[in-house]
């Protein structure tokens, strides 16, 4: 088996110090490292630097979706903890008119929403842990508003779930929801997070990923501004970010790896700034994994630089062939984990392991909340 295809040659070691707690005090304050392709590390600067440090009339794209306070949590009767984590996009959730198992009086299945007492409902899956197994048929309460009915229960926590709920269910999240952070930020979610967890460009219609684009946290209004300023293209698409991003890899053999499916969405003005920036010669420069998965993924599907909605399972490792992606502003990724396994493809998966060994001698935050890394 060819060295790249080897999960234990992805690893290394990290003190867990270096691990970052909470963000810096200003978004464009954190460190950023640079690093040429299948070169090495070039210097290091503060995220302010970007601008002098991208080529010329590079188009940036960024991911746009927004987190939701996806976590919810409760009691039971009994006293044992509840808590859910809704998996499925919160634009794609498809209510129906419904009724309330935790409230049967007030309406049955088929009526309309006034006559139901306004209660709706859909089938969504989601994480769901409890101190008992919840059973299929058991009912949660976590509002006078929101219930939720177990229908089926894998492992890891994994379920499918019907949720009933009155009013705005994205409001409702908004309420009760909290902020799913990682599982390697060992504290609660605080107010803070609400803002912090959440990139600046994020749009309230594309409120569907349950962990942040990260590395579109480190841009203010400012930076954005002096971009545009000095001619550099700034583009957007959608994709949800799921849990599935913090699925370790498992294979021995990274070919076996089977990725998790996220939805994205390649609007039209993108797709035309995407083709137009190709046939000009100027870079692309995906803002984080999860925009380069939506433009290589989308590329993969359809063979082109044109609009797509849909979904994408694509596994992007060493021997990629990059058709739209040129170079990439991302975080520090876990060990062994699909996202180092993908920077490494774009970067070269020796120099990306130097250039992590460097940032771990100069000590840089690393994860969601730490610092990041110029790809050119």
């Amino acid at each position: 088996m060819s060295h790249d295809y080897s999960l234990d040659s992805y690893s290394f070691e990290l003190p867990e110090d270096l691990i970052a707690q909470t963000p810096s005090e200003r978004r464009d304050a954190s460190r950023l490292l640079v690093v040429d392709r299948g070169l090495g590390v070039s210097g290091e600067g503060r995220f302010t630097d970007l601008p002098s440090l991208l080529p010329e009339g590079a188009l940036l794209v960024a991911n746009n979706s927004k987190v939701l306070p996806a976590r919810l949590l409760t009691k039971k009767p009994s006293g044992g903890a509840v808590e859910f984590l809704l998996l499925t996009p919160l634009p794609l959730i498809e209510p129906r008119t419904g009724s309330c198992p935790a409230y049967p009086s007030a309406g049955q299945d088929g009526e309309k929403p006034e006559a139901s007492g306004g209660w709706r409902e859909a089938d969504v899956l989601g994480l769901l842990r409890s101190s008992k197994k919840a059973k299929p048929g058991e009912v949660v309460t976590f509002a006078d508003d929101l219930a939720l009915e177990v229908a089926w229960r894998g492992d890891f926590g994994h379920s499918r779930v019907r949720l009933h709920w009155r009013g705005d269910l994205q409001a409702i999240f908004e309420r009760i929801g909290h902020i799913p952070l990682p599982p390697y930020i060992r504290r609660p979610d605080s107010p803070g997070d609400r803002a912090r967890y959440q990139t600046l460009h994020a749009r309230e219609d594309r409120q569907g990923s349950v962990a942040a684009p990260t590395a579109g946290l480190h841009f203010t209004q400012e930076l954005r501004r002096e971009l545009t300023a000095k001619n550099f293209g700034w583009a957007e698409v959608s994709l949800h970010v799921g849990y599935g991003t913090f699925s370790p890899v498992r294979a021995a053999d990274i070919r076996e790896h089977r990725m998790h499916a996220e939805h994205l969405e390649i609007p039209e003005e993108t797709a035309q700034a995407v083709a137009q920036a190709k046939g000009e010669g100027r870079p692309v420069f995906a803002v984080g994994t999860t925009a380069c998965r939506a433009l290589e993924g989308a590329f993969a599907l359809t063979g082109d630089i044109r609009p797509f909605t849909g979904w994408t399972d694509i596994f992007i490792r060493p021997g990629h062939p990059f058709a739209v992606v040129d170079g990439m502003l991302t975080n520090f990724h876990l060990p062994g984990s699909s996202l180092v396994i993908m920077v490494s493809a774009l970067a070269g998966k020796n120099v990306l392991l130097e250039a992590y060994a460097h940032a771990v001698r100069r000590r840089f935050r690393f994860f969601s909340y730490g610092d990041a890394m110029l790809i050119r």
